[in-house]
């Protein structure tokens, strides 16, 4: 930055209107203290350019960054934007979920927020994804900050992929997800994240219709919010107590026989679920009180899980809301307790898990037979008398 001297000895100019942001230094520049620095941004003569020098290193300044030369090239801003209309255009066609894609604009909020949205990306470091790195573990856990990494960097990559880049993004070592014995310590920190078959009774006898439905169809098939909210009427076979239905959020292939008690809770749902409010909404099995899907962003682009929200009120009602544990809960109960039927291969075909090993490339299908013990399994566990 220039430290010319030229109008310093004459009197200093006033502002040319009030609420603008810098002011006159006595070497003859317009001004500005950022971060217990002083920054100058051209003669008193021009106050107009020394404005738009300030506009574009203002983001870099207020982060304590390097100011750097702004030349033509795509900048965050527009990576973001290009990136979140492609994933977007995903939602519609249904090949992406809600809550995905909302995860995706909060990750690229973080980066344009903290990496400055007017920032080049031909011009970024590794520091910068340091810097980004801090701005996650300020305010998140080792397993969120890794969740978010893995997020940006998939935006970063799209970068490169459509050809807005030259070369691959070089991150540098610190960038790197917590390590797994970071989110082992972490996990066992915490309590334990389901519900004991005395609380999920209690759950069950308290709730009113459709969350009955839908709580059962956590306990029976590992379903969470998003898998209800999709979860499409052709998906349930009724009469003979199936449903085969793919996990919206990978697309797996998932087959579960249903209890009674799950029957006949969905069948007294669906006969008295409200008008759907679009065609759209009108093959679900579950809607909410106006018509309207259980999970979904608002307008705003805000997620709306009415879900979670309704479980959440019953369990403070009944005293058993806790830390960490949700709606989601019921997921990972049936996981666990569904492993002591010692048939991984079943439970993961009810839950939808895909693995990438041998036999699961080989395999081409599963005994119902096999789906049922897993599944009376996990219902003995619930409904035996001793409990």
């Amino acid at each position: 930055m220039s430290n010319s001297t030229n109008g310093s000895h004459s009197a200093k100019p006033k502002k040319p209107h009030a609420d603008f942001p810098l002011f006159p230094h006595r070497n003859g520049q317009w001004a500005k203290k950022v971060r217990q620095k002083i920054y100058y941004f051209g003669l008193w003569s021009d106050p107009e350019a020394a404005l738009n020098k300030w506009l574009e290193q203002k983001d870099d300044l207020l982060a304590g960054r390097k100011p750097r030369p702004r030349q033509g090239g795509t900048t965050i801003r527009d990576l973001a934007n290009r990136f979140l209309e492609t994933k977007r255009s995903r939602v519609a066609s249904g090949e992406l979920t809600h809550a995905t894609w909302r995860d995706y604009y909060e990750t690229c909020n973080r980066v344009v927020q903290v990496l400055g949205k007017g920032r080049l990306l031909a011009d970024l470091s590794q520091g910068d994804f340091e810097i980004l790195r801090t701005s996650y573990t300020k305010t998140l856990g080792p397993t969120a900050t890794g969740n978010e990494i893995g997020r940006a960097r998939v935006l970063f990559k799209f970068a490169y992929d459509e050809g807005l880049i030259d070369h691959p993004i070089r991150y540098g070592q610190g960038f790197k997800r917590p390590s797994r014995k970071t989110l082992r310590q972490v996990r066992a920190s915490k309590p334990i994240r389901m519900f004991e078959a005395a609380e999920l009774q209690a759950i069950l006898d308290a709730a009113k219709q459709p969350m009955r439905a839908m709580v059962l169809l956590g306990a029976n098939c590992g379903f969470g919010q998003t898998d209800i909210a999709n979860l499409p009427t052709s998906a349930i076979d009724l009469e003979k107590a199936w449903m085969d239905y793919p996990r919206p959020k990978t697309a797996v292939e998932r087959r579960c026989p249903l209890w009674g008690e799950t029957v006949n809770a969905i069948r007294e749902a669906i006969q008295s679920r409200p008008k759907p409010i679009t065609a759209e909404e009108s093959g679900l099995a579950f809607l909410t009180c106006q018509g309207r899907r259980w999970v979904r962003l608002n307008e705003n682009e805000t997620p709306n899980d009415e879900i979670g929200k309704q479980f959440a009120k019953l369990l403070r009602s009944l005293k058993l809301k806790r830390p960490g544990v949700s709606f989601y809960a019921l997921r990972h109960g049936f996981e666990t307790i569904a492993g002591g039927s010692r048939d991984q291969v079943a439970v993961d075909a009810i839950m939808g898990h895909a693995r990438d090993d041998m036999s699961s490339l080989y395999r081409e299908r599963i005994d119902d037979s096999r789906l049922l013990a897993v599944s009376n399994y996990v219902r003995n566990w619930l409904f035996s008398e001793d409990k």
